[in-house]
């Protein structure tokens, strides 16, 4: 059948109209590899923007924790023999009490206890056998103090029932920021490594005093005592919590929170220097006596680890005539300060668990004055 021309015309005309156009084309395949090209480095561009968003808000918590934290440390020691001024063991546990309060009202970190008669008691192990035996009331006063900035919830893991501590429950709490309730709601808390098996790769479980457990980000060994910090968002459906375990001191360093103390003992005066845990040592020393220079006159320099001495019934003279170490017969010149914290003393004497709460609350002002004059230059 033939075609009329109509028909050819309008078959020539579809043909036509099917012809690619490669100009066109070519130019509309640039143009979207051009816009490719572009959402690609928009997208980087984006990416590199929110990368230095999240350096810069690293950079300002790391700076407002400095700002925020405290980058200093506080130890006291005192030698054990002061409990050889109470007779009983109500009064003997309750002078401890007294020298814990101390510690945690004005935020002490160290507790070292010195023999003033050279006996080596490294631990605490053993049990009090009498007033005036040769290391046992060392023993007794690290114990007791121990027993105190433990939290009530941990207690139970670390210290089984001990003749030293027949009378610690009768004694204030130090309610320490560490000493947290049930409910409360933190950023840190201490816990103790429990004996529950995990998951392979998975962490241990701690018990933080919490209604449920925490799982950590390290498989330790149970019973170990941890500082766990608490991940900000929690499964509210999970069977435990998250955390992950941070050095004792990031609680004071990072969130300028008072994290309890740690007790030493020592063998004698000397060596509350020579067994300083940290590398560097104490920059900073003070020695009280009645025989020192009037503490209104004294102004501190910054530190790093500061380092408050008490003497015993008969100062830091006898503690300096026990030390075999020792080659003085004037304590002053062990420290970089030598001060009486109580001029005109109404008392011919003031007991050791007095004179640290007086040099404490005398140091106190002088402390924050030597850390505000640094900040301002």
């Amino acid at each position: 059948m033939s075609q009329s021309p109509a028909q050819k015309k309008r078959m020539l005309s579809k043909e036509g109209d099917d012809k690619v156009d490669w100009k066109k084309l070519q130019a509309k395949r640039k143009e979207e590899k051009r816009k490719r090209k572009d959402a690609k480095v928009l997208k980087q561009l984006e990416k590199q923007r929110k990368k230095e968003e999240e350096t810069k808000e690293q950079l300002r918590q790391e700076s407002e924790r400095k700002e925020k934290g405290r980058p200093y440390t506080v130890s006291i020691a005192l030698p054990g023999s002061v409990m050889d001024n109470a007779q009983s063991p109500e009064l003997r546990t309750y002078l401890a009490g007294q020298i814990a309060r101390a510690s945690a009202v004005f935020s002490v970190d160290e507790v070292v206890i010195f023999d003033e008669q050279g006996e080596e008691s490294k631990t605490v192990e053993g049990e009090f056998k009498g007033v005036g035996k040769k290391g046992q009331a060392c023993v007794q006063l690290a114990r007791i103090l121990q027993y105190l900035e433990c939290p009530q919830y941990l207690r139970k893991s670390f210290f089984p029932k001990h003749q030293d501590l027949q009378f610690a429950g009768l004694l204030n709490p130090l309610d320490s920021p560490h000493h947290m309730r049930v409910d409360e709601e933190t950023e840190f808390r201490e816990g103790v490594v429990l004996d529950r098996p995990s998951k392979p790769g998975k962490g241990s479980f701690v018990n933080c005093g919490m209604r449920k457990e925490v799982q950590i980000d390290k498989l330790l060994q149970a019973g170990l005592r941890v500082t766990v910090r608490l991940r900000k968002t929690q499964k509210t459906d999970s069977r435990f919590y998250k955390g992950v375990v941070v050095a004792p001191h990031v609680p004071r360093t990072e969130g300028g929170l008072y994290w309890g103390y740690s007790v030493r003992l020592a063998s004698c005066l000397s060596n509350v220097f020579a067994e300083c845990p940290h590398k560097e040592g104490y920059d900073l020393t003070i020695g009280t006596s009645e025989r020192g220079s009037n503490i209104d006159l004294v102004t501190l320099s910054p530190f790093k680890r500061l380092l408050i001495v008490f003497g015993g019934l008969q100062g830091l003279e006898a503690s300096v005539d026990f030390d075999q170490n020792l080659d003085i017969t004037d304590p002053s010149v062990l420290f970089d300060h030598y001060i009486n914290t109580c001029p005109n003393q109404g008392s011919r004497t003031i007991r050791t668990e007095e004179a640290i709460m007086i040099s404490l609350a005398g140091l106190r002002p002088k402390i924050s004055a030597a850390f505000s004059s640094m900040k301002v230059e």
